[in-house]
C-alpha cells in the first residue's frame, strides 16, 4: 500500500524499503504475542512486565511496517511513530509507546528505572490496539517492490 510520508522517511534513511515477507510478519506477532502475555503476568516485576509490553510494542509496530514493505534502519523509535501512516493509529497513542521508548532508553543505556504504573498500563493498552488494527490488515501484499 503507497504511502508518501513512509516513501518520504525512505528518502531519509529513516526506513529501508523491502518486500513483505509473510513469514517474518507471523514471527515478530508470534513473538510479540508472547511478550504482551508476559507484560500482563502481575507476578513479574515492573520492569520485567515494562520491558516485554515494550519488546511487544516495537515487535507489532515493525510488523506494520514490513506489511508495507519498510524496515526501520537504526532508529527504532520510527516504528513507533511510523504507526500513524501503517495502521492509522492517532497521535496521541502512538506518542504513548514513543514516550516509552525514551524511558527504555534511560533503563537500557543509564540503567535508569522509576516505576511508573499508569504508563505501562496506557502501553498495555497501546499495544493490544496496535495488534487489532495488525490483525485487521490481513495477509501481506503480494506485490513486488
Amino acid at each position: 500500500m503507497p504511502s508518501p510520508q513512509l516513501d518520504n522517511l525512505a528518502r531519509t534513511g529513516q526506513l529501508a524499503r523491502e518486500v513483505p515477507d509473510a513469514s517474518e510478519l507471523d514471527a515478530r506477532k508470534r513473538t510479540g504475542k508472547a511478550l504482551l502475555k508476559d507484560a500482563l503476568n502481575m507476578t513479574l516485576s515492573m520492569e520485567t512486565r515494562f520491558m516485554a509490553a515494550y519488546g511487544a510494542a516495537f515487535a507489532f509496530s515493525t510488523a506494520a511496517l514490513r506489511w508495507h514493505g519498510y524496515r526501520p534502519n537504526d532508529k527504532r523509535y520510527v516504528a513507533f511513530q511510523a504507526l500513524e501512516h501503517t495502521l492509522g493509529l492517532p497521535p496521541e497513542q502512538w506518542r504513548v509507546l514513543d514516550k516509552a521508548h525514551t524511558k527504555r532508553n534511560a533503563m537500557e543505556y543509564q540503567g535508569e528505572f522509576e516505576a511508573d504504573a499508569h504508563l505501562l498500563a496506557a502501553m498495555l493498552r497501546v499495544t493490544q490496539e496496535v495488534l487489532d488494527r495488525l490483525d485487521r490488515l490481513g495477509p501481506p501484499p503480494s506485490e513486488s517492490l
